[in-house]
């Protein structure tokens, strides 16, 4: 049985995925750049290391939960990358959001080294992380999944194996572009309402019986209301996934007419500012066309 484990990326989601994993038993060795979340994790009872080469070398399993493509890269390569760590049968479980080539091609790196490489995007926000209950999409060999399968089942419900490398990346970009267009269709909706003199509040409440029901409806049409836009996915990092999904596309020859326009929607609230706010704050450029504010009442 897995006992050490590596968490490299201990921000919004990454903290409490990582004191689930001690929660479960497992002895953690921890790096972030931002030393405050390092110490956190100690707190709880992680062991702090200095770099991500120290994490490969103290563990089985390394997990990373990361930005970006190149934040990825940039912690596993380098004197002191955790690939300097690692040793050969060491598995990698990406569960950083990056594109579909990246995953492939960090996996094809890692098997040149005789290492092994799942790559394991997360859906469910930093509430999912908290409570142990994200979607977990994974993609690699199932021999090596069902190594680390345990491990994800201590962070998430519905823990699934879509095909090989870059199929989990594949399964969240799809994610992504469903949750980033209800979002959108919500903030219209809720717009349409009270532009129309109508309780937008009330309308939410009525849509939640039928066939409109969604926990976008739900949640993120309640942080629209209530004007909360304190982050629990930064619209920075859904920006970036719709991007992801515009260049596989591209590298696929095919169009998504609704991401592309998501994508515009994304830049226009980063235009006011807002890349540090919540997803659901893209409601805010849809009252600027509008001239009105979502708000109870009519």
């Amino acid at each position: 049985m897995i006992k050490k484990v590596g968490f490299i990326g201990l921000g919004i989601m990454g903290l409490p995925m990582s004191q689930n994993l001690m929660d479960a038993g497992y002895e953690l060795t921890v790096f972030d750049v931002v030393a405050e979340q390092v110490a956190r994790a100690a707190a709880y009872g992680a062991t702090a290391a200095a770099t991500p080469k120290e994490v490969g070398a103290n563990s089985e399993v390394i997990i990373t939960m990361l930005p970006d493509s190149p934040i990825v890269e940039a912690v596993l390569e380098g004197p002191e990358g955790a690939l300097v760590g690692m040793t050969p049968g060491s598995i990698l479980v990406d569960m950083s959001t990056i594109s579909p080539s990246a995953a492939i091609k960090i996996a094809a790196r890692l098997k040149e080294k005789g290492m092994h490489m799942i790559d394991a995007p997360v859906s469910g926000g930093d509430v999912g992380a908290q409570e142990a209950s994200l979607s977990i999409m994974a993609g690699g060999d199932p021999e090596v999944f069902a190594k680390v399968k345990p491990i994800l089942s201590k962070m998430g419900q519905n823990v699934s194996l879509v095909g090989g490398n870059g199929a989990g990346q594949v399964s969240k970009a799809c994610n992504q572009i469903i949750v980033g267009l209800g979002i959108a269709a919500v903030a219209e909706a809720l717009v349409f309402a009270k532009k129309s003199g109508v309780d937008p509040a009330k309308v939410r409440s009525a849509l939640l019986g039928g066939f409109a029901q969604s926990r976008v409806l739900e949640l993120h049409g309640q942080r629209m209301l209530d004007r909360n836009f304190e982050p629990g996915g930064k619209v920075r990092l859904h920006k970036k996934d719709t991007e992801i999904a515009v260049e596989a596309a591209k590298e696929l020859g095919m169009y998504l007419p609704g991401n592309a326009l998501l994508s515009q929607l994304w830049n226009s609230v980063a235009g006011m500012g807002g890349l540090d706010w919540d997803h659901s704050s893209i409601v805010k450029c849809i009252e600027q066309l509008t001239s009105v504010e979502v708000t109870p009442g009519e």
